[in-house]
């Protein structure tokens, strides 16, 4: 099978999207299928796409006003030229907004049947950023992804709101982990005594420091005895952080090993964002045999089982966050028995796993449209 994945974001990005548009790239390959990827090019050019399984065809793009970190791709032939190039069987639009867009309608001009992942929650990124607008998100959301064959949501809170809104033909396709990667046994104690020399109780975030995820609401818990806040990533909010959680300590964007080494020596994960269509950060820190702390909100209502294998919280509630935290802090036993429950819950939910559950809805997808090509 030749598939494009056109996406709005992929490595060196760290970001939801870009991870899973490499981890699907990597599957197709691996199954032996022939992907293609189409995304905006990077600061620094065109690359570098060394380590991408597949060819990369990079779109010129600029960065978003305010949030530098995000390339938005500008008008351009090459994404047309790419999936007709590769005389693909199918697209897959990944988190479709600008670049998807185009790649839509050249799917549609070429009669190349597509799949559209929808994975970012802009209705609430439209309340975050500008206080209005999430009617406007919500009708541009409905317009993009009524032209596909098949939208994609990665959790039940993200399908919910799909159909409510008025999007057709909506299915189920949640995120893998990378469960070799991310696992307990990769606990430093070095490490720990160094984040936290006094022994205090590590409770960590990772992701984009940016107003969507108000980590800000990590505040109360800074203030906590014995307790030792710690960030990784980075992102427009990051210069005012330090003075919002005064005592933590910020580690910058982390990746790979490094990564999976520090979120395996937190003793508790905490999570603020209330627009999350999925969260793989929480089964990250499932996956590290951490017990987990979220708001009951979008995707990880889905991921957290409240009171087996973590605590979920009302949105926006920073007294909430705190008196979460400061419950196993107090509970040593209970963090444990989170983390092994959270460890086996996502064993199975491999990239390999929901990879093969892709191709299934890739299926069919062509087999739906097959008669109408025939006719």
């Amino acid at each position: 099978m030749r598939v494009v994945i056109v996406t709005e974001s992929f490595p060196p990005d760290v970001n939801g999207v870009a991870h899973c548009a490499l981890q699907t790239a990597r599957h197709l390959v691996d199954r032996g299928h022939s992907p293609l990827v189409v995304a905006p090019a990077t600061a620094a050019g065109t690359g570098p796409d060394a380590l991408a399984p597949c060819p990369v065809v990079r779109v010129p793009s600029l960065p978003l006003p305010g949030y530098p970190q995000v390339r938005v791709a500008l008008p351009s032939r090459r994404v047309a030229a790419a999936i007709a190039d590769h005389r693909a069987d199918i697209v897959h639009l990944a988190s479709p907004f600008i670049l998807g867009v185009r790649g839509m309608a050249a799917a549609a001009r070429l009669g190349i049947p597509a799949v559209a992942v929808y994975q970012t929650d802009l209705a609430g990124y439209a309340r975050t950023y500008v206080h209005a607008g999430e009617a406007a998100a919500w009708r541009r959301i409905r317009s993009v992804h009524a032209a596909a064959d098949l939208t994609l949501a990665p959790s039940s809170a993200a399908l919910h709101d799909l159909e409510t809104h008025g999007v057709p033909r909506v299915k189920l396709w949640r995120r893998g982990v990378d469960t070799e990667r991310f696992r307990p046994d990769r606990r430093d104690e070095a490490l720990r005594r160094a984040l936290a020399p006094n022994g205090e109780l590590i409770v960590g975030y990772v992701g984009r420091l940016a107003p969507e995820k108000q980590v800000e609401l990590l505040s109360g818990v800074c203030g906590l005895p014995g307790v030792r806040v710690v960030v990784v990533g980075d992102g427009p909010s990051g210069p005012q952080l330090p003075e919002a959680l005064p005592g933590a300590v910020f580690l910058g964007r982390r990746t790979g090993d490094d990564l999976a080494r520090i979120f395996a020596s937190l003793d508790v994960f905490a999570h603020t964002g209330p627009f999350e269509t999925f969260c793989q950060t929480v089964q990250e820190a499932m996956a590290s045999g951490v017990p987990v702390v979220a708001p009951a909100a979008g995707g990880p209502l889905d991921l957290v089982a409240h009171g087996r294998t973590g605590l979920l919280v009302p949105p926006r509630d920073a007294d909430a966050v705190r008196d979460a935290v400061a419950a196993l802090a107090a509970a040593p036993a209970l963090r444990t028995a989170y983390g092994a429950a959270g460890r086996a819950t996502v064993e199975g939910r491999t990239w390999a796993a929901v990879g093969d559950q892709l191709l299934g809805h890739y299926a069919d997808v062509l087999t739906a449209r097959r008669p109408a090509v025939a006719a």
